[in-house]
């Protein structure tokens, strides 16, 4: 009848309305018919998978994540590098409004750093505990095949942003940055991306894959500093054991779509008019340096990787002794904020510009510390030659006026702030809350640089003389070299070497740069560990150490040497009794699983989880007698090593297969077992020369 209406599910139609499309029909039909605008809800679903054909978002998935990751980890590095700005401007313009007052003037520069770093550790602390210190460490233990409960949560990358935004607001009075904490904000936010890809395919969320792992490691680089393949190559070194070449290209797209959004956002905001790098340098290219000048690069990249090791020493002595001192413990144990205070009131006046701070370039912040440092001319030749008085505010255009001192010369200057800088740099490292110590050590090694640069400037004032012809001297290659080598001894790598010449755009000191770079490297590699390693060390954190290179011979140690022997297995017939005595005297993750107890075969593993069910069901059913074959789920053993396996190979395995556990069988007879913990106590105990190779 004309104007009838058909009533589906409490929806009124029209009866001469044309049949729908079945996924509407479906929508219409819902079970949950209390969901509002089922017509809309149709229409947006339809739209979806119309999307999802066009795109391709079932083969071009990984890649979308991927772009996904770089865009959103360079909105959160751009926001927070505004909002840090903003701040840093803020305590300009209060230490300006204040007058000319010292009492002032001091109460403005200490206390505006206090409060920011004591609500840092209290908001940190309070909400996340885990999210102080670098998180690089972490993460390098996560992609060794570690899942560390907690650190790749939503609030704990919550905690890390507002904590390290409130961090890097301090300046460059506390002097410290933000890779180490960006690499795990990054890589939060992959394994986001990753539980929505599995949850858009439908996969189990179970296991985190490692791809949007290492790709956060490189877009953390990439959206600090606009440097994708510096960035790339910082998590090939630093955060992964064992790189995977499928990853390679992953990583790559990752790192470019994170620097172009983080250079556009620049532009976007007026801060720069194109896309070019962060630190523009203009030096000569045409004799940019002179052969015999590779004599004194060589000598940096030796003064670089001394001061490293010096600086890695007593980074890790003065971390235990504030662990261990009966002081700073008790009050680390109770008020990390108060602690966090103190320390900030004590950095804060040593860098007060009225004080000793006037002779450290301390009114610059982090950037302009780094641009002054790779200016091309010659501070000693500029600030003996200037009639420019000092400006009361830090002149962008003049920043090597604040190297300048009327009575203090540039090297002075440049000593000074070396020494001041390097305690000071140890005793920020100690304040628990979220921060960053790659961008302090490159902005040292570049006042490393800047200072042998200034010398050999100073030794040979019109420069040197090849083959008739006359190449001036540039104390800013020096610079580069330094930042480069001192940074790269720090980490144990070589990406610094590229990373100075990214975020400079200069690549004509690729020669003297890459030289010191490898003599500063081969210096620290042979006496200390890495920053990265040294905190894995301090912080006991499940991670394999690479077995010994001073001692080759230690690689033919045995694993039956090191092996947990008799471990504790269950018979496959076994009943309640054995697996309640089990449980209740190991602790391991899962247990072996024999034939019987007489032979030892081994047949598999049972997890722990299985045999809580085994003890529920039989507590539910108190007659019940079951054998643990029929009740619980034996997986089969896929690796096994041998008696005679070394640990070498051993490692290996571990870290390639990123496993936990493996057994130890001989002729099928179960032996022995070789958890992490076993590894890592058989190199700890090869170094001290506890277990030595058989012959």
């Amino acid at each position: 009848m004309e104007g009838a209406v058909v009533i589906a599910e409490g929806v009124a139609e029209p009866a001469n309305h044309s049949p729908q499309p079945l996924e509407k029909m479906l929508l219409l039909q819902d079970k949950n018919p209390w969901k509002p605008w089922p017509r809309a809800r149709s229409r947006v679903t339809g739209c979806l998978r119309w999307a999802q054909a066009v795109l391709g978002v079932p083969k071009l998935l990984d890649w979308y994540c991927l772009c996904a990751l770089g865009v959103i980890t360079a909105l959160i590095s751009f926001f927070m590098d505004s909002t840090v700005l903003k701040l840093i401007d803020a305590h300009r313009w209060l230490f300006r409004a204040v007058g000319s007052s010292a009492v002032l003037q001091y109460l403005c520069w200490t206390l505006y750093p206090i409060a920011l770093t004591t609500f840092s550790t209290s908001f940190t602390q309070s909400l996340c505990p885990q999210s102080a210190g670098s998180g690089a460490p972490e993460v390098k233990t996560i992609l060794s095949g570690v899942m560390l409960e907690g650190y790749l949560t939503l609030t704990h990358l919550a905690a890390k942003v507002v904590g390290m935004t409130c961090t890097l607001a301090a300046g460059s009075t506390i002097f410290l940055g933000k890779v180490g904490p960006f690499v795990h904000v990054s890589c939060m936010v992959g394994s986001f991306l990753d539980r929505v890809r599995s949850s858009i395919r439908g996969t189990s969320e179970k296991d985190l894959h490692s791809d949007m792992l290492v790709a956060g490691a490189a877009v953390a680089m990439a959206s600090c500093f606009g440097c994708p393949i510096s960035g790339v190559l910082f998590s090939v070194e630093v955060m992964s054991s064992h790189y995977s070449v499928r990853n390679y290209c992953r990583a790559f797209f990752a790192a470019v779509s994170g620097a172009v959004m983080f250079r556009l956002l620049a532009v976007f905001s007026s801060e720069q008019v194109t896309i070019m790098a962060m630190f523009k340098t203009r030096y000569q290219v045409e004799f940019p340096f002179d052969l015999p000048e590779m004599f004194f690069f060589a000598i940096l990249g030796l003064l670089c990787g001394a001061i490293c090791c010096a600086y890695l020493f007593l980074h890790r002595w003065l971390v235990t002794f504030t662990r261990t001192s009966a002081i700073t413990s008790r009050i680390l144990a109770t008020d990390k904020a108060l602690y966090s205070g103190l320390v900030a009131l004590l950095l804060a006046s040593m860098t007060f510009p009225h004080g000793i701070g006037q002779f450290m370039g301390s009114r610059m912040n982090m950037r302009e510390l780094l641009n002054s440092l790779f200016d091309g001319r010659r501070l000693g030749a500029l600030c003996s030659n200037s009639s420019v008085p000092r400006p009361e505010e830090v002149d962008p255009e003049y920043l090597w006026l604040e190297w300048c001192h009327p009575r203090v010369p540039v090297y002075g200057t440049l000593g000074i702030f070396l020494v001041m800088k390097f305690w000071m740099l140890l005793l920020a490292t100690t304040m628990p809350m979220p921060a960053g110590y790659f961008m302090p050590v490159v902005i040292y090694g570049a006042a490393i640089g800047r200072f042998v640069g200034e010398v050999v400037a100073y030794l040979f004032p019109e420069g040197m003389q090849s083959e008739g012809i006359l190449s001036p001297i540039n104390p800013g290659g020096y610079s580069l070299a330094g930042a480069a080598a001192f940074s790269g001894a720090v980490t144990h790598t070589l990406s610094p070497a590229l990373l100075v010449f990214e975020m400079t755009g200069q690549i004509a000191h690729v020669l003297p740069v890459v030289l010191a770079t490898l003599i500063s490297n081969a210096l620290c590699r042979r006496y200390q560990p890495s920053f990265y390693d040294g905190i894995i060390i301090l912080r006991k954190l499940p991670y394999l150490p690479q077995v010994l290179k001073s001692h080759p011979e230690l690689r033919a140690v045995r694993v039956e040497q090191a092996m947990r022997l008799e471990p504790k297995a269950l018979a496959r017939s076994g009943r309640l009794a054995e697996v309640r005595s089990a449980l209740a005297s190991c602790q391991d993750p899962e247990f072996p699983v024999v034939d019987t107890h007489e032979t030892l075969v081994l047949l598999g593993s049972v997890c722990r989880s299985e045999l809580v069910r085994f003890l529920h069901l039989h507590a539910e059913e108190p007659g019940l007698d079951r054998e643990l074959w029929e009740v619980c789920s034996i997986q089969p053993i896929t690796f096994q090593l041998s008696n005679k396996t070394t640990i070498q190979q051993a490692h290996t395995a571990f870290l390639l297969l990123g496993l936990n556990l493996l057994y130890v069988t001989e002729g099928g007879r179960l032996t022995g077992l070789m958890s992490r913990a076993e590894m890592k106590k058989a190199i700890e105990d090869m170094a001290t020369g506890k277990i030595s190779a058989q012959p």
